[in-house]
C-alpha cells in the first residue's frame, strides 16, 4: 500500500485530533463547565435542592461524563503515544479535577465532593487561552514576587521594632508588642484608617509624621508599583512566547490533513478534466 493510500485513510488519532480543535468542541465544554458551575451554587439553596435534588444530580452525572469523554478524546488525539496528552499542564489539571469528581457523594466524603464540584468551575481557566496566559504569567513571577516579599518583610521588620520603640508608651493599643505593630503597620498599608494611628503618635510626637509617611511612601507606593512591574514584564514575555509558539512549523497532522485536502482537490480537478476531454473528444467525433 502506498504512502498517498494510507494518508487518505484517516486514523482514529486523526478523526480525534479534528474533533479536539473543532471550535464547536471547546464550546461544548465551557457550556458544561458552566452548567456545572450553575448547578453547584443551585445547591446552596435548600429550597431548590428539596424540590429538583434529582435534576442537580443528573446534571452533575452529565457533566462528569462530558469531561470524561472529554479527556478520553484527548488522549486518543495522541495516537500511539497517549502518555503525551499529561506532557501538558493544564491537561494534568483538567484530569486532577476529573479524578476527584469522582469521589463518592455520599458518605464522610460528601463534603469534599461538593468541594471538588466547586472546583469545576476553575476548569474556565484552562477553557480560555487568555486566562491560561494570566496565570502562567502569575507562575512565572512568582520567583521574582519572592524576593520582593522577602525585601518588603525585611522593611516591616524594622519599621516594626521602631514603632515599638517610638509609640508603644504613647499608644499602646496598636504598638504594644511587635507583632501588633506589625498587624497595625499591615493597617497602615493597607490604607485602613491609618491616619488615626498617626495622629495618636503626633499627639505626644509632633514630628512622627516622618515615620509614616515615610513608611507609607516604602510600603505602600513603592512596593506595590514593583510587584505590578514585575507582573507586567513577564505578562509581555508570556505573550511573546505565545506568538512564538503560533509560528511553530506545521505538526505532522496537519501536514497529513493538508495533504488530503490537496489530494481531494487534485481528483475533482482531475475529473473535471477527464470530463472536457470526453465533451471535446465526443465533439470531434461529431464533425
Amino acid at each position: 500500500m502506498s504512502e498517498v493510500s494510507i494518508a487518505q485513510k484517516p486514523t482514529l488519532a486523526l478523526r480525534c485530533q479534528k474533533i479536539v480543535e473543532a471550535p464547536l468542541f471547546n464550546q461544548m465544554i465551557i457550556g458544561m463547565i458552566l452548567l456545572s458551575g450553575i448547578a453547584v451554587g443551585l445547591e446552596t439553596s435548600n429550597w431548590v435542592v428539596e424540590r429538583f435534588g434529582a435534576l442537580l444530580g443528573g446534571i452533575n452525572q452529565l457533566v462528569l461524563g462530558a469531561f470524561i469523554l472529554e479527556a478520553l478524546i484527548k488522549i486518543a488525539a495522541h495516537g500511539s503515544r497517549p502518555w503525551r496528552y499529561f506532557s501538558s499542564g493544564w491537561n494534568c489539571f483538567d484530569f486532577t479535577i476529573i479524578a476527584l469528581s469522582l469521589i463518592p457523594a455520599a458518605g464522610p466524603l460528601a463534603t469534599l465532593a461538593r468541594l471538588v464540584r466547586v472546583l469545576r468551575v476553575l476548569r474556565l481557566v484552562s477553557a480560555f487561552p487568555e486566562l491560561r496566559t494570566l496565570v502562567d504569567t502569575l507562575l512565572r513571577s512568582l520567583p521574582s514576587m519572592l524576593h520582593i516579599a522577602l525585601l518588603m518583610g525585611i522593611i516591616f521588620y524594622i519599621y516594626g521594632v521602631a514603632g515599638y520603640f517610638l509609640f508603644h508608651d504613647v499608644d499602646p493599643t496598636h504598638w504594644r508588642s511587635l507583632p501588633i505593630a506589625l498587624l497595625s503597620l499591615f493597617r497602615i498599608v493597607t490604607f485602613e484608617d491609618w491616619t488615626d494611628i498617626m495622629y495618636t503618635a503626633m499627639d505626644a510626637m509632633p514630628w512622627a509624621w516622618v515615620y509614616f509617611i515615610s513608611f507609607v511612601v516604602m510600603g505602600a507606593f513603592v512596593m506595590i508599583n514593583l510587584f505590578i512591574g514585575v507582573v507586567l514584564n513577564n505578562l509581555e514575555e508570556a505573550k511573546l512566547r505565545r506568538m512564538d509558539e503560533l509560528c511553530l512549523p506545521p505538526s505532522q497532522t496537519e501536514i497529513l490533513r493538508e495533504l488530503r485536502a490537496t489530494q481531494a482537490s487534485l481528483a475533482r480537478l482531475q475529473k473535471r478534466m477527464e470530463a472536457t476531454t470526453n465533451v471535446s473528444e465526443a465533439k470531434g467525433a461529431g464533425q
